[in-house]
């Protein structure tokens, strides 16, 4: 599997993370843009804010951490979004996501339309396509030549079976956890199979051209060109894993983009999620030499 060279657009939710410990900004494709941002690159970013202070302030965040703003629309019908974040004793968050919000109105605009036909990359996932104005937004972003990429975040109760297969079947790649995929296995009749097996399945019921599964703590598995790649991850002392998964769908993209085997971009990918894992909020600051440095000291040990 090779991604094409080109430019990389995100689509969906921009929000605040009600945190126990304050607001940060978040949303997994936020996320994504902006750790893809951390590792030297330029991702467009397309979602949509109220016309409010909070919408203000997440752009105003955008800009101050140097993603393109061009693509965020501003409404005045619905109010930028909130999820109310809880997090257990392992720093492991569940989420309440209110409804509706601003990102469930984006438009299919001129301008998305001509970004998306620029795109040589596009990465979304199932949460934004709760609702139709933005499903339809989506789907029309997806009939494209772009590779696209699925991220799976699945929250109930916007996890309806019709939906995430839909958006399955509009993707070339699929990232998801090992939960998720129990569940997407399932729906094929493949849960009794192991791991791989249950990833194969997958992959070859919805005619996917690679998939990557994290198992938390315990790192992940890449599917790429019929072959299994696995990382058992890095032992970093957790603050908390609100979007740990997000950097290490960033980390898997621009080591692709970088032509980086599949075992060192799967290496990229478990150090980028586990050093946010050891920082507090979902875009905590970092280096790259952070992320090289980390894989350094492990195969030093090794």
């Amino acid at each position: 599997m090779k991604l094409p060279d080109g430019k990389i657009l995100c689509f969906g939710e921009l929000l605040w993370d009600r945190l126990p410990g304050g607001s940060k900004p978040g949303g997994a494709p936020m996320n994504v843009a902006l750790h893809l941002k951390r590792l030297g690159l330029s991702p467009w970013f397309a979602s949509r804010v109220g016309d409010d202070e909070s919408g203000q302030e997440l752009i105003a965040f955008l800009k101050a951490n140097g993603l393109k703003t061009g693509l965020i629309q501003r409404g005045k019908t619905l109010p930028t979004s909130e999820v109310l974040v809880k997090l257990d004793s392992r720093g492991i968050p569940t989420y309440k996501i209110l409804e509706p919000v601003a990102w469930d109105n984006i438009s299919f605009t001129q301008k998305l339309e001509e970004r998306s036909k620029k795109a040589g990359v596009i990465i979304f996932g199932t949460l934004s396509a709760r609702n139709e104005i933005t499903r339809n937004t989506l789907l029309n972003l997806l009939n494209t030549r772009a590779f696209r990429i699925l991220d799976i975040n699945l929250r109930p109760p916007y996890d309806k079976r019709e939906t995430v297969e839909m958006l399955i079947s509009k993707s070339d790649f699929l990232k998801m956890n090992s939960d998720e995929l129990r569940l997407v296995s399932s729906w094929i009749n493949a849960s009794l199979l192991d791991t791989n097996g249950k990833i194969n399945a997958v992959a070859d019921h919805y005619g996917l051209s690679g998939m990557c599964v994290t198992h938390g703590e315990e790192g992940a598995t890449l599917y790429m060109q019929n072959q299994f790649f696995s990382h058992p991850g890095y032992e970093v002392t957790v603050a908390d894993t609100v979007g740990a998964g997000d950097a290490f769908l960033a980390g898997l993209v621009y080591s692709f983009l970088t032509k980086k085997s599949p075992e060192e971009a799967l290496s990229w990918a478990c150090a980028n999620g586990a050093i946010v894992a050891s920082k507090d909020g979902a875009t905590p600051e970092y280096e790259v030499a952070d992320i090289v440095s980390l894989i350094n000291k492990v195969n030093q040990t090794e």
